[in-house]
Order: C-alpha cells, then sequence, then structure tokens
C-alpha cells in the first residue's frame, strides 16, 4: 500500500510519550499498543488511552503502528471515518511486514464527496505481489457511529469481516502455485493521507482544503495473536481463545457473504477480463466461499 513518507514523526513520538505518561495508570490502550509513525500532533491519544484520533491537512496526514509484530491471529479496530466532504482521502487499518518482498493485507477507506458512499477497497500482497483487489460499498453510514472492522489471518485463509459479517475471504491456494502470507510477521499500521490524485472517481475530485482538518476516530483495538518476539519466536495469544488458528466460514457466515457480494460489491479482480487478457489468476477458478 502506497502512501506518503512524511519525516516528521519524532514529534509524534514526543506527543505519544507525554500522553502515556500521562495515563500510566491505564493498561490495554493504546500508550501500550501503538507507537505514532508521522504527523506529530495530528495524532492524538486521549481518553485515558482508549481513544486515538488522526487528522490531515494540507501539510500533513498522520499515522501509528503497532509495537509488536504478530503471525497470524484476529485483530480488531472500531473506526469512525472522516464525515462529510471526505473526497482525497484515504483511512486504512491494515497489516504489513517490513521486508522488501513485503506481506501486506489492507483496509483502505476511499473517501467521497458529501452524501455519496465511501470505497472499502481491500488486497492482499504475499512476496512484494498484490493485485487482488475487491471493492465494496457499505449497508450503513461509517462515519456516523463506530464499526468493528476485523482481519482474520490464519495459515489456511483470510477473512475480512465489519461488525462480524464477513467481507472477503481469501483462501490459501499454494497448492495450486497461489502465493499466502504464512511465514513473515507483520505489525498493525493504520493511517489517514490525501491521494485525490487517484483516491476519489480516479482522481477526479479533489480534496477541498477549506475542509481540513479531516479526522479519523480509533478505538478498541484488540490483537488476539500470536505475538513474535525480536528473536523470532513467536509466543501464544494472550487471549486463551484461539479459533481464529482454524476458522473459516460456516453456513451461515457463507449466506452472509454471498448477501455482502452480491449487493455490494463494486469491483473483484477475479470479473476484471481487461485487466487479464490472457486469463484470470488461477485462485479465481476455485470457490470464493469455502
Amino acid at each position: 500500500m502506497a502512501q506518503p513518507d512524511y519525516s516528521n514523526s519524532k514529534y509524534g513520538a514526543f506527543a505519544l510519550t507525554i500522553a502515556c505518561l500521562i495515563v500510566a495508570a491505564f493498561a490495554g490502550n493504546f500508550c501500550d499498543e501503538m507507537d505514532i509513525t508521522f504527523g506529530g500532533e495530528r495524532a492524538k491519544i486521549l481518553n485515558g488511552g482508549q481513544d486515538l484520533y488522526l487528522s490531515l491537512d494540507q501539510y500533513s496526514g498522520s499515522g501509528f503502528q503497532s509495537k509488536n509484530e504478530y503471525l497470524f491471529g484476529r485483530f480488531d479496530m472500531q473506526l469512525k471515518l472522516v464525515p462529510d466532504n471526505s473526497a482525497g482521502t484515504v483511512t486504512t487499518f491494515y497489516l504489513s511486514s517490513q521486508s522488501t518482498g513485503r506481506d501486506e493485507i489492507d483496509f483502505e477507506f476511499l473517501g467521497n464527496s458529501t452524501g455519496n458512499p465511501y470505497t472499502i477497497h481491500t488486497n492482499v500482497y504475499s512476496q512484494g505481489k498484490g493485485d487482488k483487489e475487491q471493492q465494496f460499498h457499505l449497508w450503513f453510514d461509517p462515519t456516523a457511529a463506530f464499526h468493528t472492522y476485523t482481519i482474520l489471518w490464519n495459515s489456511q485463509r483470510i477473512i475480512f469481516y465489519i461488525d462480524d459479517i464477513p467481507l472477503r475471504v481469501f483462501n490459501n491456494h499454494e497448492a495450486i502455485g497461489v502465493s499466502f502470507p504464512k511465514s513473515q510477521p507483520m505489525k498493525v499500521y493504520s493511517s489517514l493521507w490525501n491521494a485525490d490524485d487517484w483516491a476519489t472517481q480516479g482522481g477526479r475530485v479533489k480534496t477541498d482544503w477549506t475542509k481540513e482538518p479531516f479526522t479519523a476516530s480509533y478505538r478498541k483495538f484488540n490483537a488476539n495473536a500470536n505475538k513474535v518476539s525480536p528473536d523470532s519466536k513467536s509466543t501464544s495469544s494472550r487471549n486463551e481463545n484461539q479459533a481464529w488458528r482454524t476458522q473459516g466460514l460456516d453456513a451461515a457466515g457463507r449466506n452472509r457473504i454471498r448477501w455482502v457480494q452480491n449487493k455490494y460489491m463494486i469491483y473483484n479482480y477475479c470479473n476484471d477480463y481487461n485487466r487479464f487478457p490472457n486469463g484470470l489468476p488461477v485462485e479465481c477458478t476455485r470457490p470464493r466461499f469455502l
């Protein structure tokens, strides 16, 4: 996932340090889990470390990343997206490795002009190769209230959820030659940045800077996951409930994902014959929901 490289992360780290000193008595919050990576005071931790706000203005966006790396797990984050005229803005919640041939699992939220829907963009990279996009509109207003966005990642599949409703499943098809992210630990990232060269209607609608600052809200991050220590050893999930290790879609889940994809999917790389004139990717011939 490409985004600007801002150089003022030290100011964000300073602001985070002050916030964490103030709320050090509280456990299980953004102070414990996250480091601000860029944007300085545009990234704010409030309410005893329970809430985090990212802002974007014409000079910089902002972002944060997890202190820990993980190898498989379930990652939940509650988000409330930029309201009103969000055209040109991109809010993200994703996993990514640190290597050159990166693995990555993306939620990207592409803003729009007032009254038009957000586009939910998903993608999966393995060994630096992506091109597996699916995009959706939503059955609710993601700016009016918090909703829970979930990435479930195990060795068999990746499932994207919103409020526990499955949006997309990407299965492990290594047996037929499709690379799958399973060996590189990943950190959790989130950011808010300007991408008006492509984000809204292919870049035709630009960011209206008279509306700045643009703000997205985060809360209730939870990683029920295998944490990887600096010596590359994997430790158990902090939560004893590890159903995510083998989780797939049951009959009810398959019905829900069909409903979502039939009514709200607006792009699927597996249907894009113009993009793949020599034949669709091999995984597109396999059942989508098993």
